[in-house]
C-alpha cells in the first residue's frame, strides 16, 4: 500500500520556489513591474481574445455567471488558465478553510488583494500570486446550487429593489422594459413570458446599475452591457439563453480590435451590473422570513407595590430598608 503525506504535512504539494539571489531593493522593484507588465499583457490579450467572435464571448460570459466574486484583470487569468473554475482563491486563503493543495495540481497567476499603509492612510493594492480553484482543493465540494423556479427568481428581482419598477402598458410596440433615468424607473409591459419578463427587468435593471446619477446617462453607452448582463444572470439560474444573439457584441467591439482598456472597461460594467443584480437575489434567497416568536427575554412589566393609607405627614422622614444607613 502507498503511503500518502499530503493531509500529514502541512503545505505538503506547495510549488516549491527556487532560491533566488539575493537582489538590490532597485533590482527588486524592476522585477516586480517586469512581472506586473507581463500579467497586464496577459490580461489584454485575453481580453482581445474573448471578443474575436460570439461564441468566445459566450464561452467567457458563461464562465463569468459560474465563477466566484472576482475582479475583471483576474476572471481574465483564470479564464485563459482555467476556464472550468468555479471558487478561486489564494493558497492563503483556503488554508483559513483548512483545505491544502490535492497532489500534482499547480496554482494559476492570481492578482492577490493586499492592504498597506502610506501618508497615514489605509490603501489597497495587489500583488501577483497564485490561485488554486476549489476542484484543486481537498475538503468537501461546496453544496449544488438551489435550482429556482422562474417566478421564484423573478420576486427575489423585484422584492425590496432599490430601483423603483412600475407596469407601463403603453410602452411603444417592441419595446419590453426600459429604464428611464430621469425618474429612475424601470418601466415594463406585463403580460409577457416568464422567461422573456426575466430577461427584460434584468436588462434594464443592468441598466440602472450603471447609472451614475450625474445626468450623463446614456442608454446608447450601456444598452450592449445591459444585454450581456441579462444573459449573464439567466445563465447563473439555469433560464433559457437561446433568445441572446452574443456576435452583434462582437462585432460592436470589432471583433477584439479595440483598445484592450476599452474592452477591460466594457466586460467590467458587465461584471458590476451582474454583481449587483445577483448578490440582490441571493440575498433575498438567503434572508429568513420574519416570523413573530415569543421572546424569552421579553421586558417585564415593573412590580407594582399596594399603595398605603395617606398618613398625615409627621415632618419626619421614616427610614425604610431600601434607604442607606448614614
Amino acid at each position: 500500500m502507498y503511503m500518502d503525506l499530503t493531509n500529514m504535512i502541512s503545505g505538503g504539494t506547495e510549488e516549491q520556489q527556487v532560491p533566488e539571489q539575493k537582489l538590490t531593493k532597485e533590482e527588486y522593484a524592476a522585477k516586480k513591474q517586469q512581472e506586473r507588465e507581463e500579467v497586464w499583457a496577459e490580461v489584454d490579450a485575453q481580453a482581445q481574445d474573448v471578443f474575436q467572435k460570439g461564441e468566445k464571448l459566450k464561452g467567457f460570459l458563461d464562465f463569468m455567471a459560474e465563477c466566484n466574486t472576482q475582479r475583471t484583470p483576474n476572471l481574465l487569468l483564470i479564464y485563459g488558465q482555467r476556464p472550468d473554475s468555479k471558487v478561486v482563491r489564494s493558497y492563503e486563503r483556503w488554508r483559513e478553510e483548512h483545505r491544502s493543495v490535492r497532489a500534482g495540481e499547480h496554482g494559476m497567476t492570481y492578482m492577490i488583494s493586499t492592504e498597506y499603509e502610506k501618508d497615514g492612510e489605509t490603501r489597497r493594492g495587489y500583488t501577483i500570486g497564485k490561485g488554486f480553484d476549489i476542484s484543486q482543493m481537498t475538503g468537501k465540494p461546496l453544496e449544488e446550487r438551489p435550482q429556482r423556479t422562474l417566478p421564484e427568481l423573478i420576486e427575489a428581482v423585484l422584492k425590496d429593489q432599490p430601483v423603483r419598477v412600475q407596469i407601463e402598458d403603453t410602452l411603444p410596440e417592441g419595446i419590453q422594459a426600459q429604464y428611464n433615468s430621469r425618474y429612475r424607473t424601470v418601466f415594463i409591459r406585463n403580460g409577457m413570458s416568464e422567461v422573456t419578463t426575466f430577461h427584460a427587468l434584468n436588462r434594464e435593471l443592468a441598466c440602472a446599475a450603471m447609472d451614475q446619477h450625474t445626468g450623463t446617462y446614456s442608454r446608447q453607452k450601456v444598452n450592449a452591457q445591459a444585454y450581456c448582463t441579462a444573459y449573464v444572470i439567466a445563465r447563473r439560474y439555469g433560464i433559457d439563453v437561446s433568445g441572446f444573439k452574443l456576435e452583434r457584441i462582437a462585432q460592436m467591439q470589432e471583433y477584439g480590435k479595440k483598445d484592450p482598456q476599452e474592452l477591460r472597461n466594457f466586460l467590467n460594467d458587465i461584471r458590476q451590473a451582474s454583481y449587483t443584480i445577483r448578490n440582490h437575489v441571493e440575498r433575498n434567497f438567503g434572508a429568513k422570513e420574519q416570523e413573530f416568536t415569543t421572546d424569552e427575554f421579553a421586558i417585564a412589566d415593573p412590580i407594582k407595590t399596594p399603595e398605603s393609607k395617606a398618613e398625615k405627614p409627621s415632618g419626619k422622614e421614616k427610614k425604610t430598608k431600601t434607604q442607606p444607613e448614614r
